[in-house]
């Protein structure tokens, strides 16, 4: 985000973790909390009206869970960035996480600069997953590319486009994209739009699932 301040709103629904959250947050010179919220509903309210960068989402909250939060977010205010932090680790709520759309997802145990750097990570383009969950939640997407074929590209891609979500399956950010392919990084971003509103998705992760399930990408 160059110099401008990450603003960061936090969902989560115990009192002391969000009070130590914010606290935590708020020695980080580079990010403004800018809200927060303790159930579902007014979370997706607030953080539609406010529009932050990144929303830290609890995926157990009282009323409409994370996942459903994260549906709706993306449907009203798609450009927020959504990295789940959570006490659950196992790869069905990753699977179900990534598919509503969020960028990210960590367990509560890990630390301040755990989430520090997960949350510089999104914002340079990128996904953030646990290592143990991610070897997990990739290797269910081979099995997946393994059992079922589809016909190349069945959205019209550009070779161009093409190329980007390719190196996006990858795990590579905007930026270094833009340095394989040389181009600027704000015009990956418009040739992920363009495949965005192709494949009917809302984010990278999304359209890398989609591409993964047809086959047309390799990780």
């Amino acid at each position: 985000m160059s110099s401008e301040r990450t603003r960061v709103f936090v969902v989560e629904d115990q009192p002391q973790l969000m009070k130590n959250l914010l606290k935590v947050l708020g020695t980080f010179e580079e990010l403004e909390v800018v809200g927060s919220a303790m159930e579902g509903e007014a979370a997706v309210d607030e953080i539609v009206r406010l529009k932050p960068h990144l929303v830290l989402l609890d995926l157990e909250l009282p009323g409409i869970d994370g996942i459903e939060v994260t549906k709706r977010v993306k449907k009203q205010a798609c450009e927020v960035e959504l990295l789940i932090l959570t006490s659950f680790d196992d790869e069905q709520k990753v699977y179900e996480a990534m598919q509503a759309g969020a960028s990210g997802y960590l367990v509560k145990r890990v630390g301040p600069e755990k989430i520090r750097a997960g949350i510089h990570e999104v914002m340079a383009g990128g996904t953030v997953l646990e290592a143990i969950i991610a070897r997990r939640f990739w290797n269910y997407f081979h099995s997946v590319q393994a059992k079922k074929a589809q016909p190349d590209n069945p959205w019209n891609l550009t070779p161009t486009e093409f190329d980007v979500l390719r190196y996006v399956a990858k795990g590579l950010s905007n930026a270094e994209v833009g340095s394989v392919m040389s181009l600027e990084r704000r015009t990956v971003r418009t040739h992920l739009s363009h495949v965005y509103k192709k494949m009917g998705v809302n984010s990278h992760v999304e359209a890398v699932v989609l591409a993964l399930k047809a086959g047309i990408v390799e990780l």
